[in-house]
């Protein structure tokens, strides 16, 4: 059964995410993302990521691209590519998007459908994401035909899996046709910075509770201060405390959310800010919120929502 719901991706300790996304007999789930209630956050998977922009911007990353992805826009994540999704500052963003394994498509690894068009897709070859901008002619089919798959995935109409499978395969179909051969491969020296990364935000992911500094975060990867400056500027786009802020801040945001019996103090204490005061101080400069505004606000918009 697809499932219809907020995305909050759970990772490993090397931030691989956990979540088990549909059934072996029918690998594919969707979801509605709210991007006010939360960015979805760094993170890789080996299924193929697709997502289409209901309304506002998001900013999707994927490695060290950044895209605008504006409404009516469609984005493809590539299998174990780092990317993470947040809303254009100001944009009240939703999102549609699936996540499914290459077997939903591709069927056997000796079927023609494998080896003439996951395959090449897949390989390192083939393209880490794509932005389906309108910029060429396919984009609209290609966006139609994600919304396609999302929207039989929803509705459970009978025969929905056929029409999930056809609006894939016909996604499958254009990138292959369009955008495999036009692709270059990563250069080692950003596969390594990307590996580093992972590396590292797997500690922060683990430990964002914790006291961290950069020094702790670059023995996560068994490189230096200056090496984890330079990788997280490159690939991130901040520095790594930076990053720490905003992930804790993020997660307080989920857990004001999530667990209503905790006080305002207790859910910046959970999430590495022992400083009530200065816990409000950054919420609210990241937030445009204090943690109790944002509390009220974002619980009535989430129950205004699930009635609409």
């Amino acid at each position: 059964m697809a499932l219809v719901t907020l995305c909050d991706p759970q990772v490993n300790e090397q931030g691989r995410e956990l979540t088990r996304h549909g059934s072996a007999l029918f690998p594919i789930a969707c979801y509605h993302d709210a991007l006010s209630l939360g960015a979805v956050p760094w993170h890789w998977h080996p299924e193929l990521e697709v997502f289409t922009v209901s309304g506002g911007t998001a900013i999707a990353a994927a490695g060290a691209e950044r895209f605008a992805v504006c409404s009516g826009q469609g984005f493809f994540v590539n299998t174990q590519v780092l990317h993470a999704v947040w809303p254009q500052k100001g944009s009240d963003c939703r999102l549609h998007s699936a996540v499914f394994h290459p077997r939903l498509v591709g069927g056997n690894l000796d079927s023609v459908f494998w080896s003439k068009y996951l395959q090449p897709l897949l390989n390192k070859g083939g393209p880490p994401c794509v932005h389906l901008d309108g910029g060429e002619d396919w984009h609209a089919d290609a966006v139609c035909a994600m919304e396609q798959a999302w929207t039989g995935c929803v509705q459970e109409s009978p025969g929905y899996e056929f029409q999930a499978r056809e609006g894939l395969s016909r996604l499958i179909f254009l990138l292959s046709r369009h955008h495999v051969h036009a692709s270059s491969s990563k250069p080692d020296s950003l596969l390594r910075e990307e590996s580093r990364v992972k590396l590292m935000l797997e500690y922060i992911h683990q430990h964002y509770d914790e006291k961290l500094n950069t020094a702790v975060i670059a023995r996560a990867a068994a490189v230096s201060e200056s090496e984890c400056l330079r990788c997280f500027r490159r690939i991130i786009g901040m520095p790594p405390i930076q990053y720490v802020t905003q992930y804790r801040i993020q997660k307080a945001a989920e857990l004001l959310m999530s667990a209503p019996e905790l006080s305002v103090a207790e859910v910046g204490a959970q999430c590495g800010f022992q400083d009530a005061s200065y816990f409000t101080k950054t919420f609210h400069a990241l937030k445009e919120f204090t943690p109790s505004e944002y509390r009220r606000q974002e619980r009535s918009n989430f129950l205004y929502g699930l009635k609409k």
